[in-house]
């Protein structure tokens, strides 16, 4: 393909809800989260600005002294990096402390909209950048850059429910790893594993691959989207 291979990974509820803030899934939920995730020994893994936000940090954006423009093209800090920590962050709002998180090298992904000072300053911090379209993410573009400038062949898809929605209206994830927690969650209004649009949603049909129990009370389901 001229993309990555996408695997959305998520620990939903029973009830299909992702903000897991109050729930009680112990140490074994998140380790098993984790465990089950190195099995696919993916190069990157993706997530929006929000779910990026603990991650990045808190940085100022300075104004340039320069007033010069910045060209709208790909910015490549490093590109052999072991693996890769990816926000999707289309108006330029996270305030990165670092390039690096946990070793892993980001990469953002913008719009042309964001302004030259903080192009300026993902530039100063080594963060490399993409852009995915002038006003919006063009995802299926976005990810044959991903293929193309970093190679990254195998792609986890850890995002809220919008992102993960836009995925999967986009047709743009090849398997689902689901993680069943024992939670029967409730909430009205809260994340869904796809929030794709109200009304009649792009729905895909799955093909199941495996079921396995897992420690803490989860269930791992494997599932392959038909084309």
């Amino acid at each position: 393909m001229k993309r990555p291979y996408v695997i959305c990974h998520m620990l939903p509820s029973i009830d299909g809800r992702i903000v897991t803030k109050n729930w009680e899934l112990g140490p074994d939920g998140t380790r098993e989260y984790e465990r089950t995730a190195a099995t696919f020994d993916a190069d990157a893994w993706i997530i929006g600005r929000i779910s990026m936000e603990p991650y990045a940090g808190k940085a100022r954006v300075p104004r340039r002294k320069s007033r010069e423009p910045i060209a709208r093209t790909d910015f490549i800090a490093k590109s052999d990096a072991k693996s890769y920590a990816i926000a999707i962050d289309p108006s330029g709002k996270l305030t990165w402390r670092s390039n690096a998180i946990d070793d892993e090298h980001v990469i953002t992904i913008l719009t042309e909209s964001v302004s030259d000072d903080y192009l300026a300053f993902l530039q100063s911090k080594g963060v490399s950048y993409l852009f995915g379209g002038k006003t919006r993410i063009n995802l299926g573009k976005t990810l044959e850059k991903l293929r193309a400038k970093f190679g990254i062949r195998k792609l986890l898809l850890e995002g809220g429910g919008k992102i993960n929605g836009s995925f999967l209206e986009a047709d743009l994830i090849d398997e689902l790893s689901i993680l069943v927690g024992p939670i029967a969650d409730g909430g009205i209004g809260t994340p869904t594993l796809f929030d794709a649009k109200k009304g009649k949603g792009p729905a895909r049909n799955l093909k199941l691959l495996s079921i396995e129990k897992r420690k803490g009370d989860l269930v791992w389901l494997r599932y392959k989207v038909k084309r």
